[in-house]
């Protein structure tokens, strides 16, 4: 009997209370809609940061997942990323990176199967320390940074109570795309997901 596929899915954020609900932790808040939707109670600490493990099911098919919240801090995910591919023996190719993104509105959603950070510190770190590009990854929009704010100030400030109803539908929406992702190709994710130019 052939192994279950393992899938591994992580989301990027700050550790702290001072940081829970800004606009950098979209990451972390779609991994919190995974936990509740799958039942999976409190992660346990391994691999520098919070990680769940579970077995999910759809069309008659198995995977085996683990959810990781890196607690290294953003700029050092990599690490955390690293040590739990090690541990599993597992490869990038099994990798999906959920993570905030101000170049996209508020809200939308954007998955890749690979290229540059595009300036995000969290994936820059991961793709150096496993040496490629080529991990999969879905981005939050979580708006543009006001001309009058520096953009470190404004991806760690907290979304406004006129934002929070799109982020919650945001985060939900994100979990549908990273429960797709665990029994489809990436190509699939991107044409259900990626808001095509009207």
């Amino acid at each position: 009997m052939s192994e279950r596929e393992h899938r591994f899915i992580v989301g990027l954020g700050n550790p702290g209370r001072k940081y829970v609900g800004t606009r950098h932790n979209a990451g972390f808040d779609v991994l919190v809609e995974l936990q509740r939707r799958w039942s999976l109670g409190e992660g346990k600490q391994a691999y520098e940061g919070l990680y769940w493990k579970t077995v999910q099911q759809k069309h008659g098919k198995q995977r085996d997942v683990s959810l990781l919240a890196p607690m290294t801090y953003m700029n050092a995910s990599g690490r955390s990323v690293a040590s739990m591919l090690k541990f599993y023996k597992a490869t990038p190719a099994d990798v999906l990176v959920v993570y905030d993104d101000l170049a996209l509105p508020l809200g939308q959603l954007r998955a890749r199967p690979d290229g540059s950070a595009g300036g995000h510190n969290g994936l820059s770190d991961i793709q150096r320390v496993l040496g490629t590009q080529e991990i999969a990854r879905l981005r939050i929009g979580i708006g543009q940074c006001p001309g009058v704010m520096d953009s470190a100030d404004f991806v760690l400030s907290k979304f406004r109570d006129n934002e929070k109803a799109d982020m919650e539908l945001a985060f939900v929406r994100s979990a549908d795309a990273a429960e797709l992702w665990l029994f489809n190709a990436m190509t699939r994710v991107m044409e259900t997901y990626n808001r095509k130019d009207e």
